[in-house]
């Protein structure tokens, strides 16, 4: 089983990356991130908790890299085969709208939104038929769903990935690769204590990290193009 994730050097993203590096000596996991500091402390945790697990932390920036080194790291490192890709890299700002200017929108689209359908284009050849890509959402693009003031940006470029999720799952249909997208609520990540440091999150790093490895690994066989709402709140 190879595995890409993105976003793997701080929150669920690194989360996720010691759950999977704990589910299977046999999985080669390919994290990227863009601090090279912290992709070294990933593997430093996973491999005292694992020490057979094959893990490559590779500093990688979604958006403006060159996506020819790395599908020669795939190709020599994963055999040139994916079987999952988790997008889980982002930013996040909270601002008012009347605060923001134009870059603003442009960053929180290329940063949640054009970096995954760079990543997707680019991989996309190496990806198995039958594989599973997960796009890492969030509660504020879903509509109807409660929303909090500041995030105009974010939401917007989240639910343009939810809804590049379900295009993508009709014209993959024919290789048979699922692809589908977890929108989630808040979890306590650096990135929520930074945006929201006078709020405290229900559910930890690790819980959703966890549930995103699960459900990277097995969702597919119940769920293609479904955006599925992962939080303790309604709506």
């Amino acid at each position: 089983m190879n595995i890409i994730i993105t976003g793997a050097s701080s929150g669920v993203g690194f989360e996720a990356v010691i759950e999977l590096c704990l589910q299977n000596k046999n999985y080669k996991i390919l994290a990227l991130a863009r601090s090279q500091d912290k992709l070294t402390r990933l593997l430093e945790i996973a491999k005292g908790l694992n020490p057979d697990c094959v893990l490559y932390p590779v500093t990688f920036d979604i958006v403006h890299d060159d996506y020819a080194g790395l599908q020669q790291f795939v190709n020599m490192h994963l055999d040139g085969h994916i079987d999952i890709l988790i997008n889980n890299a982002g930013a996040l700002i909270n601002k008012p709208f009347t605060q923001m200017g134009e870059f603003d929108f442009v960053e929180m689209l290329q940063s949640n939104y054009l970096g995954h359908v760079r990543m997707i284009q680019n991989m996309l050849p190496q990806i198995n038929n039958g594989g599973h890509i997960v796009n890492i959402g969030s509660m504020g693009g879903v509509q109807g769903s409660v929303k909090f003031p500041g995030l105009a940006a974010y939401s917007a470029s989240k639910a343009a990935l939810h809804t590049l999720t379900e295009c993508l799952a009709l014209e993959l249909a024919d290789r048979k690769i699922s692809v589908n997208c977890l929108a989630l609520g808040s979890a306590q990540t650096e990135m929520l204590e930074k945006a929201f440091p006078d709020y405290q999150s229900p559910v930890m790093a690790f819980e959703m990290g966890k549930y995103i490895a699960d459900f990277a690994l097995t969702g597919n066989k119940f769920f293609n193009g479904k955006v599925l709402p992962v939080a303790v709140t309604t709506p």
